[in-house]
């Protein structure tokens, strides 16, 4: 890579001499314009395997969903990696937003849009989750059964914690504050004219905060992990964000998926529950529980020595047939 491709390189991993980067667009159901970057293997000379992915959530495609796609792509899958609706460079207003519909049906276009290019073979299309958008995976395999195979990697489910808090610690009358403090806010914003953001990771972390904090931190806050237009990294959701999310649980119908599913998921992630209970609801010989040894949940972002590239693969190139 010459002096000029390394300056106009905005990921957080290296870029590979093995795929090809295409910038793509394309609508979701909502009319909102979904930027993402495609990654192609170079050998690539007939219609290929393709895969969607996205996340963690309040992240954006150049960081851990990128890199995701293009190890991916290096494996000889056509692989995207979007950034969710109001967020990075798609489009959609007010910013930094999310949607438990909206975010999901971002994955639906994203398969919409694989489904129309002309070296991905429509009937192998996968999709990929990350933290999040592990649970947005499985809410669209629920739903689109288009896409054969879905991995949902160290997974939230955002309505959950969002609805119970972490651990399942808030009860009814917490989470009745939670929504009036919520609604005040609406109605500030309302007044303001404006979206007022809950803010992101801080600069500085204490020294008695929880360790999955200092885990983010590690990640979002540094040049490991750190992206300008990353939510996490800077300004974070607008506070109103998790309301639909209190209100809408998107793994009702996990139960009735019929292609396949994997969860991945760090033995030392403080998520690691989302994940083990979510399998419970998963039904049928073709979903499989992966727990990674001594792996903790933002391992899984960007660490290729915890990642487990060959077992995805495999997984994914088992249920395509």
């Amino acid at each position: 890579m010459n002096n000029s491709e390394k300056n106009d390189w905005d990921k957080t991993f290296p870029k590979s001499d093995k795929v090809k980067i295409e910038k793509a667009s394309f609508r979701n159901r909502y009319g909102i314009t979904i930027c993402a970057d495609v990654y192609i293997p170079k050998n690539a000379s007939e219609k290929m395997p393709a895969i969607a992915l996205c996340g963690p959530f309040g992240a954006v495609k150049e960081q851990a969903s990128g890199l995701y796609a293009q190890t991916m792509a290096e494996r000889g899958f056509l692989a995207i990696a979007f950034d969710p609706s109001f967020t990075g460079e798609s489009s959609g207003e007010p910013r930094y937003v999310a949607s438990p519909d909206i975010n999901t049906e971002d994955f639906c276009a994203a398969v919409d849009y694989l489904s129309t290019r002309k070296d991905v073979d429509s009937e192998k299309i996968s999709i990929i989750g990350i933290c999040g958008w592990g649970g947005f995976a499985l809410n669209a395999m629920a739903m689109d059964t288009r896409i054969k195979a879905a991995v949902a990697s160290t997974m939230y489910d955002m309505c959950r914690v969002s609805a119970n808090g972490y651990f399942d610690s808030m009860d009814e009358d917490a989470r009745y504050e939670l929504k009036k403090s919520i609604n005040a806010q609406r109605t500030a914003d309302a007044l303001s004219g404006t979206n007022a953001l809950a803010g992101g990771l801080p600069d500085k972390i204490a020294q008695d905060a929880p360790q999955f904090l200092k885990d983010y931190h590690a990640y979002y806050k540094t040049k490991r992990g750190y992206h300008k237009r990353s939510l996490n990294s800077n300004g974070g959701w607008n506070k109103t964000s998790a309301l639909p999310f209190i209100n809408m649980p998107i793994l009702s119908y996990a139960g009735e998926i019929r292609n396949a599913v994997m969860l991945v998921h760090g033995q030392n992630a403080h998520s690691r529950y989302f994940s083990e209970d979510a399998f419970k609801k998963l039904k049928g010989e073709n979903k499989k529980l992966l727990i990674v040894p001594n792996a903790n949940h933002t391992d899984l972002y960007d660490n290729l020595e915890k990642i487990p590239f060959d077992e995805i693969e495999n997984f994914i190139r088992a249920n395509l047939k």
